[in-house]
């Protein structure tokens, strides 16, 4: 899986566009039209069926502007299940996503947009 670019309010994966959030799974499906509950803040609900999936890493795109937050509860989950977070605007999300996705099981989930 190639992550071939992010814009504001898109991203292209292997040549599939999307203008949604998604979620990627350490199995590399893709689910498209991601929503978090409280808009922009995620929180636990928002990626159980991500935790499931038991990735070594969550990259979590926070937006262009990094208007996303995580809630404390996410931090303490995934540290409990020892499973590490990186949270950063979404450009500098995806980057990592493509570098450490290609050494280790990693999970995300890249807000578009503010």
């Amino acid at each position: 899986m190639k992550i071939e670019r992010y814009q504001f309010g898109r991203i292209t994966i292997d040549g599939q566009d999307y203008v949604n959030d998604i979620i990627i799974f350490p199995d590399r499906r893709i689910q498209d039209g991601w929503w978090r509950r409280q808009g922009h803040h995620m929180g636990v609900d928002d990626i159980a069926k991500l935790v499931v999936e038991a990735p070594e890493v969550i990259v979590a795109g926070t937006g262009a502007y990094g208007r996303m937050t995580v809630d404390e509860t996410v931090e303490n989950l995934l540290r409990e299940q020892q499973i590490e977070l990186v949270a950063e605007p979404t450009a500098k999300a995806v980057e990592l996503y493509s570098q450490m996705s290609a050494k280790q099981r990693v999970g995300a989930c890249f807000h578009l947009t503010c």
